[in-house]
């Protein structure tokens, strides 16, 4: 039998049990919240207003609020998250200081990209923090990246004969990626946000996540893409060098596999 713990933080208690209710009752309204958990309806608005902040929410066209990503199987990721995390830290801060905008690492979970590191910029315009957030691979810069450096028959096993994916086009962005080393996402997630991607890869070349900035597309200028993807290559090189030392130190080697193994979301629902 489970005790309740002596110091236990009610916002707390009431965002897990509306997260199960949605996962296990389905959509529900605001007023229908704040009647299971015995709250005021402003208090169960805001409770859900984080679940859909953080993904375990999603609020449909009836305004009702049902489950959302995080509460629904999720393909797994088969790249060394953790250990991407504790070696990027610091070169994403380096890039946030030489681009004057925010930086992202994201991995690879079937046809989804999943946030795992941001480093925001300090600009009072600018991108938020997107750990945890998960989008389509390939309407961001970061899995554009990742895409075009599988093999194309691991695209074409991802994608399948999705009606939602326009194959052919797909094909031609991904190679054009692949020919200029860097992805770009003008909009494609968000209204006023524009990102450029590289690919972060172990030794043997294979992607194991994507790094990015993202920027308010109103400051987005082509004449510095250049310096932009410059400083992304340099900084996906130092992950890279970190991630060798990290394998050599520990006898293991980082390596996300080629096929359907590797596999949830800050301002808005964003992207990279």
């Amino acid at each position: 039998m489970r005790n309740k713990p002596p110091y236990a933080l009610s916002s707390v208690d009431h965002a897990l049990r509306l997260a199960a209710l949605l996962q296990q009752e389905g959509p529900m309204r605001v007023t229908d919240a704040a009647e299971r958990l015995g709250v005021a309806a402003s208090t169960a608005h805001r409770l859900l207003a984080m679940l859909v902040y953080r993904d375990f929410a999603e609020q449909g066209p009836d305004r009702r609020y049902g489950p959302g990503k995080v509460l629904r199987p999720a393909e797994p990721s088969g790249a060394p998250v953790a250990l991407l995390r504790a070696v990027s830290g610091g070169p994403l801060r380096s890039l946030v200081e030489r681009t004057g905008e925010s930086a992202n690492l994201a991995v690879l979970a079937g046809t989804e990209v999943r946030f795992i590191v941001t480093a925001e910029s300090d600009q009072i315009l600018r991108v938020g923090d997107r750990t945890g957030v998960s989008l389509p691979a390939h309407r961001t810069s970061g899995g554009r990246a990742m895409l075009a450096a599988l093999d194309p028959a691991d695209v074409t096993a991802r994608y399948g004969d999705s009606p939602e994916i326009d194959a052919g086009r797909l094909r031609r962005e991904l190679a054009l990626v692949r020919e200029r080393g860097f992805a770009i996402n003008d909009q494609l997630t968000e209204t006023g946000l524009t990102a450029v991607g590289v690919a972060v890869r172990d030794r043997s070349g294979v992607p194991l996540a994507g790094l990015s900035i993202a920027l308010p597309t109103a400051r987005f200028d082509r004449d510095r893409l250049p310096g932009w993807v410059g400083a992304l290559s340099a900084t996906a090189q130092r992950i890279e060098t970190a991630l060798a030392v990290s394998a050599f130190q520990g006898g293991t080697t980082p390596h996300a596999p080629r096929s359907d193994s590797v596999g949830t979301r800050g301002e808005g629902a964003g992207g990279g």
